[in-house]
């Protein structure tokens, strides 16, 4: 999942500009237990320096892996949050997703990469700054001191975390339970396996998602509101009055136009939720049902990266405490993500209306997905 990859982010990224922090404020302790986090008392200049330039190269990082988080999130059902409602009401498994996304996202994914290393080679939109080497220096021998007081039970510790994380990604991709059950199941494991058992340790863990919850909470609220008043159902008309590809195309850009001034999550739960309504009462065919469905995945996923607010990972690290500490802002965020933003909506465009239709028919006449096809019109009743 996106935000499980940007909390990693967020807290690798933190701990390693707090390392910095510390080595510049003591020059000695630098497994010191207090959270330096702050520049103010700094007066060496070089020191000053080298952190505006490590908050540079961090930045860069941390875009690039948000974006990352859309370029491979897009792809399979368990990659972003919305797209386990739409493949659950198009009752598609885990690899018939990947194969109906596949002719859209394969090519933004490449694109993507592509960009990541021009903008970073070019060093353009922020990006291509180089990691100090005091920088460098200071983390390299904080790790030599915690390698060389780790214990038997720190390595044990580190084993069975590895092993909980194999247990995580293969649980979502065979879909063995529900997303949040297996979310607690890690939070179990993860803490009884290492030793935590204080509640308030384990509170401290959750601080860092409240604010995003609490977003996450609004945006539902928001969800249900505009589904009791069928509030986009002018707009969902108005597409499905058109045909053929333009339907595709437009259910995408309506989409990615919503999905960038809110949140990708709720515009993919509405849209996929009008959809269904018109395939049960027959203005849709299932096969346009299925291509629709792509439309609205790659739509809340591709051209989102646009804003914070639109990706649900852009929008975590805003609202974490590392984003004021890197001047990560609102702004910043829009400027740096503008190139992935222009390739992927693009080329979304493109797959959807020249490859999306072409590659599914050859995939049906290759039997790739002739069985799932079966299975997913018994998931969804026909408008008969």
């Amino acid at each position: 999942d996106a935000l499980t990859v940007i909390a990693w982010w967020i807290s690798g990224s933190r701990s390693g500009f707090t390392r910095f922090i510390i080595g510049l404020q003591s020059g000695k302790e630098l497994g010191a237990a207090h959270d330096h986090t702050s520049d103010d008392n700094l007066s060496d200049e070089l020191g000053r320096n080298d952190l505006e330039n490590y908050r540079a190269f961090l930045r860069s990082l941390l875009m690039h892996a948000g974006v990352g988080t859309a370029l491979g999130g897009v792809m399979t059902m368990v990659g972003e949050p919305q797209n386990l409602i739409i493949a659950d009401q198009a009752g598609w498994h885990f690899g018939e997703f990947i194969l109906r996304m596949a002719p859209v996202t394969l090519p933004v994914f490449f694109a993507g990469l592509l960009t990541c290393i021009v903008v970073e080679k070019l060093g353009w939109f922020g990006y291509g700054a180089k990691l100090p080497n005091n920088v460098l220096k200071i983390l390299v021998e904080y790790d030599k001191a915690q390698r060389a007081k780790r214990t038997p039970q720190d390595v044990a510790k580190l084993v069975a975390q590895a092993l909980i994380a194999v247990w995580l990604i293969t649980a979502l991709a065979l879909h063995l339970a529900a997303v949040g059950l297996i979310g607690l199941s890690i939070i179990i494991l993860a803490t009884s396996f290492t030793g935590v058992i204080d509640e308030h340790h384990i509170g401290k863990a959750f601080e860092e998602a409240l604010p995003f919850t609490a977003l996450l909470a609004v945006f539902f609220s928001i969800v249900a509101v505009i589904i009791d008043q069928h509030l986009f159902a002018p707009v969902i008309d108005l597409v499905l009055s058109l045909e053929g590809h333009m339907q595709l195309t437009m259910f995408y850009v309506a989409n990615g136009l919503l999905s960038m001034v809110s949140d990708n999550v709720f515009v993919g739960t509405v849209y996929i939720n009008e959809v269904k309504t018109a395939l049960l009462h027959g203005v849709i065919d299932r096969e346009q049902f299925d291509m629709l469905a792509v439309a609205i995945n790659t739509g809340t996923n591709l051209p989102s990266v646009a804003t914070p607010n639109g990706q649900a990972a852009f929008l975590f690290l805003l609202t974490s405490t590392l984003a004021p500490l890197l001047r990560l802002s609102y702004g910043r965020m829009v400027y740096m993500a503008l190139p992935y933003t222009i390739v992927m909506g693009v080329l979304g465009v493109i797959g959807i209306e020249f490859f999306l239709v072409p590659a599914t028919e050859w995939m049906l006449h290759q039997g790739w997905i002739s069985e799932t096809i079966h299975m997913t019109q018994q998931a969804l009743p026909s408008a008969h």
